[in-house]
């Protein structure tokens, strides 16, 4: 049998916690559930909720892995570590005008550590270490469940006791094999919401720990209430949530270790009742408790407010829609309805999305929308809820709702759009914490059902039913986190109206050479969102490339009307003006982009490329320098330099430029290239042909190497060498240019040799 398994311990053990539970109803008693010993509870929520994820240990980096991680410079050893703290999460200054503001420098520390162990960005490590974080959170919430759940108790010896053995057991699972989880441990940025968890649940077991009961009544430990506030600290240096944790541990002082009565604390206040000491507000040390929490968080918030400044991050109407309207009754009624969407993902998490911004979900502008019913749902629910918790009669009761909603809305606050504007419509991200509400309130809610069902195996069987399907759901979804066009065709279905899923499925099928297929959906996305910028920039991109100028020049001029400052969008105007042949245009769009992204050394190189299509030969050089300057690694621009160098006859010059490039690139073969044909010219045949031969074995299916070789060969009077290259380099490319005339000059030549040696 899976209920009340009643070996000698366990017996043991149940009528121990029940004696001890003295002075208030134990949910317990309600509960038919399994009643393991606390090490073989914490084992079993260890491996189940490793079970949901394990097959996302092997996935891609997907999505804002690509920015936070790959493109992070904070990860390389070349970037100070005292960089990460004037950083953003991104890796951008935290003082820069387009900065996201998001400061977490511990968690890119952790990014950098995986990155150095790993030796470069291999995935699996990070992904690893999320699943870890993801097992090890999970294990902390027996304990975390069993004090929220049966109250902060202890033995004689000073030891917290478990009242809650069987509740805790199914909120800990609850919280462990729940799928709106999966974005935070399937992909690797959700490690900022992982590492915020764990510092955040340790100083609240941290401040419990300042707790020891004895026959005076409850002692505290400052130490431990100043660690508690340093955990804070460092989960709100994991993500901003993590403030948050200060406000709850004050709020499980006042319910638990004082037992306040909220109701009755207010009935006092609104009276003006000079007895507030008697309602428990002085007793016990609590209003020195929360003075230091209070002074804590403020250090805290100052700390960090000096740091990032006082800018508020730049997001666009696309990120939020609501936050732009002009109606603040708009405005207030659409945050409410994301209110209910992040409920109702709590309640049913089988519609997961990456993102849910862009058009995914419409605004709401009148009161004839029938979403309104269900923002008034989740009021009604809250508001039956909180006077619940108010009051009720039950200590019990009063407690555990109101410790519920705590850690179901205060988690929440910094996502919510009261205080300032967040980035995104909805994340799954940020339900993580608040998730422990909803586990405290769905245990809560069983409990009361097992009391009041008569077959309580039945109900038991179907929430062992809802932990089950939730563990399939978990895997399901995470096996979808593994590649990004996993990810963003399983968004497909569920937000077809956003416009950012359609641009990630088909930059993602561009990235893959499926030009056609990516053309389809770069157009629904921008039928979905005419003013999205990023995709008229790609679709034009690609039509450029598929030769359509005109529909190409069409929407990237669209593009940058639209915002004048997209330097990208610039470049490739000037590029599809280029190619129209309309010079004096495309030379004015390139110095725009330039003028918006001063280092934009792909920009320059193009730039370049217009001026020597019009024979203005210094102009080009200058500008391909300023490119290589910019970006040392740039290896086309190098190419250029070289060969117009080399085309106008200053060969000294030309050999100068490919030196230099060599030595800061070494391994690329196109620079060895032409440098070797330079080195030809100037008859230094023997260094050319080590680099033509370098070369060679860099890249030795490249025609024109064996074919300029063989030139070499040829000029130097190597002519078997010169006929064995010349006959590799048609068999490569039958059609090379100029090869064919070269090889029949030569063998007219051997024949001509062999005539006279005959």
């Amino acid at each position: 049998q899976i209920f009340n398994q009643h070996n000698a311990e366990a017996l043991n053990l149940e009528q121990a916690f029940y004696r001890m539970a003295q002075t208030e109803p134990n949910l317990d008693h309600d509960v038919s559930w399994f009643l393991l010993p606390s090490y073989w509870a914490k084992t079993v929520v260890a491996l189940i909720s490793f079970l949901c994820f394990a097959n996302s240990y092997d996935g891609d980096f997907v999505f804002d892995d690509s920015e936070a991680i790959i493109n992070n410079k904070d990860l390389r050893a070349e970037t100070p570590l005292g960089d990460l703290w004037y950083h953003d999460f991104w890796g951008s200054k935290l003082s820069s005008n387009t900065s996201h503001k998001s400061y977490r420098p511990l968690t890119v520390l952790t990014f950098r550590i995986n990155y150095f162990f790993a030796g470069g960005f291999y995935p699996v490590g990070f992904h690893v270490i999320n699943i870890i974080l993801h097992c090890t959170i999970s294990v902390l919430m027996v304990d975390v469940f069993s004090i929220l759940l049966g109250g902060l108790q202890f033995s004689n010896k000073g030891r917290r006791l478990n009242l809650a053995p069987k509740s805790s057991l199914l909120a800990a699972l609850l919280f462990a094999v729940h799928p709106v989880h999966t974005e935070c441990v399937a992909g690797i940025v959700g490690r900022a919401d992982l590492l915020c968890a764990l510092f955040f649940l340790l100083s609240f077991l941290g401040y419990c720990k300042a707790f020891r009961e004895n026959k005076e009544g409850h002692t505290f430990s400052v130490f431990w209430v100043l660690v508690s506030v340093i955990l804070g600290a460092i989960a709100m240096l994991c993500k901003e949530q993590g403030i948050t944790i200060l406000g709850l541990n004050a709020v499980f002082d006042a319910l638990v270790i004082n037992k306040i009565n909220l109701l009755e604390l207010i009935q006092k206040l609104l009276r003006k009742d000079k007895s507030l000491e008697n309602a428990g507000l002085l007793r016990k040390g609590l209003l020195f408790r929360i003075t230091l929490l209070m002074s804590g968080g403020a250090s805290i918030l100052y700390i960090r407010w000096r740091i990032m400044g006082t800018g508020p991050p730049a997001f666009t109407e696309v990120d939020n829609p609501a936050s732009f309207a002009d109606s603040l009754f708009v405005r207030a009624i659409n945050y409410n309805y994301y209110y209910s969407l992040n409920a109702w993902l709590l309640l049913c998490p089988w519609w997961l999305c990456f993102d849910w911004s862009m058009g995914c979900i419409p605004l709401i502008k009148s009161v004839s929308d029938w979403r309104i019913i269900a923002l008034a749902a989740l009021w009604f629910c809250l508001i039956s809820l909180i006077c619940q918790a108010l009051c009720s009669e039950d200590s019990h009761k009063r407690r555990i709702l109101t410790l519920g909603l705590g850690f179901l809305i205060i988690p929440f606050l910094p996502a919510s759009n009261l205080f300032f504007r967040v980035g995104f419509v909805i994340a799954e991200r940020v339900i993580y914490l608040p998730s422990i509400g909803y586990c405290i309130l769905f245990t809560y809610g069983f409990s009361l059902l097992s009391k009041q069902a008569k077959k309580k195996k039945i109900l038991a069987v179907a929430v062992l039913g809802i932990l089950l399907i939730n563990v399939m759901r978990c895997a399901l979804r995470s096996s979808q986190w593994r590649s990004e066009e996993q990810l963003f065709r399983s968004a497909l279905s569920v937000c077809p109206l956003n416009a950012k899923v359609h641009y990630n499925v088909g930059k993602n099928l561009a990235d893959k050479g499926n030009q056609s297929a990516a053309i389809k959906y770069y157009r629904e996305a921008v039928r979905l969102n005419p003013k999205y910028v990023h995709a008229m920039n790609n679709l034009g991109n690609i039509l450029k490339e598929r030769n359509e100028l005109h529909e190409a020049e069409e929407l990237l001029s669209l593009a940058v009307q639209i915002q004048p400052d997209f330097a990208a969008a610039w470049m490739n105007l000037g590029i599809v003006q280029n190619s129209l042949r309309r010079f004096e245009e495309a030379e004015q769009s390139y110095w725009t982009a330039i003028k918006h992204r001063k280092k934009y050394p792909d920009c320059y190189y193009n730039l370049g490329r217009l001026y020597a299509d019009l024979n203005r030969h210094i102009d080009a050089l200058n500008a391909w320098r300023n490119a290589t300057v910019l970006k040392p690694e740039h290896s086309l621009a190098w190419n250029n330099m070289i060969i117009l160098l080399d085309n106008t006859g200053n060969l000294a010059q030309a050999e100068a430029v490919g030196r230099e490039a060599l030595e800061l690139i070494p391994n690329d073969h196109s620079l060895m290239f032409s440098l070797a044909n330079v080195l030809g010219k100037s008859q230094k045949y023997k260094e050319s042909e080590a680099l033509f031969l370098k070369a060679i074995k860099a890249n030795p299916n490249a025609a024109s190497y064996h074919g300029n070789l063989a030139v070499l060969y040829h000029r130097w009077g190597n002519l078997d060498l010169a006929k064995k290259h010349y006959e590799v380099s048609l068999k490569l490319d039958p059609m090379a240019p100029g090869t064919k005339e070269n090889y029949n000059l030569l063998r007219r030549k051997l024949e001509q040799l062999q005539k006279k040696g005959g």
